[in-house]
């Protein structure tokens, strides 16, 4: 089994991106920004599907007031047999979640996410990503540079069929991504540390099943973020676009991204 070290800091390396995804600081008029995140977790007992669609407007740079969107109409269509999920907003202004039936998606289907505001039709398309589950976590005793920090080893196997991209949760908002370049079809384990924050608490981890473009996109996210605080999935500091089209006026394009992933999770208690 390979072994390998993740410190934050370093992490992130040089990757090549698609030409999807722009960069650029915020300026001028407020755009819309699409939250389209699923996360599909289809091998618990029920299978459950977790997330929706959040519709923002992008904030000037510095400002931590961002406005949410309520005046949009949105749905998710099945592009195989023209199946429309109707989406209506939640109790959480600006979050849109499926209005009768969940929306469960399945593998080599393509859907097509639509959001209409203001006279203008939004659209992005997206498949469902498949991930494997969690081997193994165990905490170890390695630390880092302060010596405060704690270690968990997270254990999975790859799937050898496939070029696979992860995007892992480790709560708290903190999340990286990892690409099966070096360890394809090969069980892999790797350390993450957590500063004192986590002693003696319950936590959640997640490897979620993500394509290459919006591995490229979450890289940047997570590097642009720095993990010091808030969701790095949030409107960063320096704006990305990413896979949505604004099919009336594309210059007037939106932010954030649509995506279904596969997810599966691992409990675990962090100890002293």
């Amino acid at each position: 089994m390979k072994k390998l070290t993740f410190i934050l800091a370093i992490l992130i390396t040089t990757i090549g991106c698609e030409d999807v995804i722009d960069v650029e600081v915020p300026n001028g008029e407020a755009k819309l920004v699409i939250d389209a995140t699923f996360e599909y977790f289809r091998n618990e007992t029920p299978a459950t599907m977790e997330g929706g669609v959040k519709l923002t407007l992008s904030a000037p740079f510095f400002n931590t007031d961002v406005p949410a969107v309520s005046d949009a109409t949105v749905f998710i269509t099945n592009m195989n047999d023209n199946t429309i999920i109707n989406f209506i907003e939640s109790e959480e202004q600006g979050f849109f979640i499926p209005s009768e039936e969940e929306f469960l998606p399945e593998f080599d289907t393509p859907y097509q996410l639509t959001v209409e505001y203001k006279d203008e039709t939004y659209v992005a398309d997206a498949t469902l990503i498949p991930t494997v589950p969690i081997d193994d976590v165990q905490q170890g005793d390695a630390t880092l540079f302060d010596g405060d920090e704690t270690e968990i080893i997270i254990t999975y196997t790859d799937d050898a069929t496939r070029d696979d991209f992860y995007l892992f949760d480790f709560d708290f908002n903190l999340f990286i991504t990892s690409e099966d370049r070096f360890y394809q079809g090969e069980t892999f384990g790797f350390s993450y540390f957590y500063d004192q924050m986590v002693s003696n608490q319950e936590i959640t981890i997640k490897i979620i099943g993500i394509d290459e473009q919006y591995f490229d996109y979450a890289t940047l996210l997570i590097e642009q973020s720095d993990q010091g605080g808030g969701n790095p999935f949030q409107t960063p500091p320096a704006v990305l676009r990413g896979n949505i089209i604004n099919k009336t006026n594309p210059d007037n394009y939106a932010l954030g991204y649509f995506t279904i992933s596969e997810a599966n999770r691992f409990d675990f208690s962090i100890e002293k």
